[in-house]
């Protein structure tokens, strides 16, 4: 049994996007790029180490889970490692696995090449900022895999598979929160990179990874040649983010459970590296 997620509304995000004073607030924190900078430098001095432990406990993780080190500044500690007994791979060829712990929901693409995320409406080539995909991936599905500040923030290859491209497109950093859905279109807003897959066993598969609010800087390993399942593609630095995975049209079948939740409007809690759904046959 999967774990459902509610969302419980955040009263600070509540306040900036929902009140006329909090949006005058937010507008130079998403778009002013000097703030996110000197926040993100500010990560990565010493000082910061002073904000691991009230971090840990505000968000009650299990440091058990991950290699032992010693932090250097809080954004060590942000993108620290997972053991490797702490997530287990499933191999097998006809299983498609979820790229990281996040909470999951699942979309159907629109033969108008539009789906609906809380309110917002979404193209293709809005969230690409390309049309050149549109045919490929008609009739397909779309996964919002939303990693909150407490997730292990590294994510892996869904398959075996060649990077056929790879590129960014420049935005801003709203959050990602669904409270913030409702206000903003932030998967077509926000910054982002785009990674197009050939796999061996789900055909073509978009990887779109998603800054977020306060940093959210996305770090990918990898940009071109061959990959394996498993393995890491990259990871994010300080703030909550977003893997969005596009895939055709009956190349994956999503497990029951997640379609159900995200049709009532939940999420559902998955784990790197967990089945989400399978090969159909």
């Amino acid at each position: 049994m999967m774990k459902i997620i509610k969302n419980n509304p955040n009263k600070g995000l509540c306040f900036l996007y929902n009140t006329y004073v909090g949006r005058i607030l937010l507008s130079p924190i998403v778009k002013n790029k000097f703030i996110s900078v000197v926040i993100g430098k500010f990560m990565d001095t010493k000082l910061s180490k002073i904000l691991i432990k009230p971090f840990i406990k505000k968000h009650n993780i299990n440091m058990s889970c991950f290699e032992n080190e010693k932090y250097r500044c809080f954004n060590d500690f942000f993108i620290r490692r997972i053991k490797k007994d702490a997530r287990i791979i499933n191999h097998d060829d006809s299983s498609f696995i979820a790229p990281c712990d996040s909470r999951l929901t699942c979309y159907k693409i629109t033969k108008d090449l539009t789906f609906k995320i809380k309110n917002s409406t979404y193209s293709l080539s809005s969230i690409l900022n390309d049309n050149s995909k549109d045919e490929v991936f008609k009739d397909g599905i779309v996964l919002v895999f939303r990693l909150s500040v407490e997730d292990y923030h590294h994510y892996v290859f869904c398959d075996d598979g060649t990077i056929i491209n790879n590129y960014k497109i420049d935005g801003v950093y709203h959050s990602v929160n669904p409270i913030v859905y409702k206000t903003h279109k932030v998967f077509k807003e926000n910054k982002r990179e785009c990674t197009l897959l050939k796999t061996k066993n789900f055909g073509k598969v978009m990887y779109v990874e998603v800054g977020a609010l306060l940093v959210g800087k996305i770090n990918n390993l990898k940009n071109k040649n061959k990959f394996i399942k498993g393995e890491e593609k990259g990871y994010f630095m300080y703030g909550g983010s977003t893997v969005v995975l596009i895939i055709q049209k009956n190349k994956v079948k999503i497990n029951d459970e997640i379609l159900k939740n995200s049709k009532n409007g939940y999420e559902t809690y998955v784990k790197l590296g967990e089945k989400i759904g399978k090969k159909p046959f």
